[in-house]
């Protein structure tokens, strides 16, 4: 099957609303989903930002807030604007690198999502997280281990700067395997279609 790359920071509210039906709508396109998660920290920092755009901009954040809000009611979530917002996400990125590894990355990423924008839970904390982990039957000793090796960090930095030359510029990014990139939830079905060929030119 065709295969689609989801790039996100697990700080991201418009990516919270893309991976909570990402899965089925793929599943209905017959696209495999490669889940990519990195950080938008140092995308932002080159770019001259020192935290979201959300926060430079009160205006922005507050529109941004209402949004998601109306999206996840009609899509039957919840959400809340965490605390601190953005959330700090360099551990659940971390362990997401773990889960992508062993083949758990898509339950781990709807789980971290859930429990931030969905039940307040800060993901930063080492209590949430360890919580989730064995949530989905993992070893939270071991995953949390892992997710703090040299091996694991390095690969999370290596993501984070494949993302910019990719040139990924916020979350959620869909990558197609030609290239084609699509930025935010409301492009998923069209990067859907990209990637199943429906949208390719010449395509009937």
């Amino acid at each position: 099957m065709p295969r689609l790359e989801f790039w996100y920071d697990f700080a991201s509210t418009y990516s919270y609303l893309a991976a909570m039906r990402i899965e089925p709508l793929a599943e209905a396109a017959k696209v495999d989903i490669a889940y990519r998660p990195f950080l938008l920290g140092p995308i932002f920092k080159a770019q001259g930002l020192m935290t979201s755009p959300f926060v430079l901009n009160p205006t922005k954040g507050r529109y941004m807030a209402r949004d998601i809000a109306r999206t996840a009611t009609a899509r039957g979530l919840a959400f809340h604007v965490p605390e601190p917002f953005p959330a700090h996400s360099l551990m659940a990125a971390r362990i997401g690198m773990v889960a992508e590894e062993e083949g758990w990355i898509g339950p781990f990423t709807r789980a971290v999502f859930a429990a931030e924008f969905a039940e307040r839970a800060d993901i930063a904390t080492s209590d949430t997280l360890v919580r989730l982990i064995a949530g989905l039957g993992r070893d939270p000793e071991q995953v949390m281990a892992r997710a703090g090796s040299e091996g694991i960090k390095s690969a999370l930095r290596s993501r984070t700067e494949a993302a910019a030359d990719k040139g990924i510029f916020g979350a959620p990014t869909f990558i197609a395997e030609d290239g084609e990139l699509f930025w935010g939830d409301d492009r998923l079905e069209a990067a859907l279609a990209w990637v199943s060929g429906a949208a390719r030119p010449g395509a009937e």
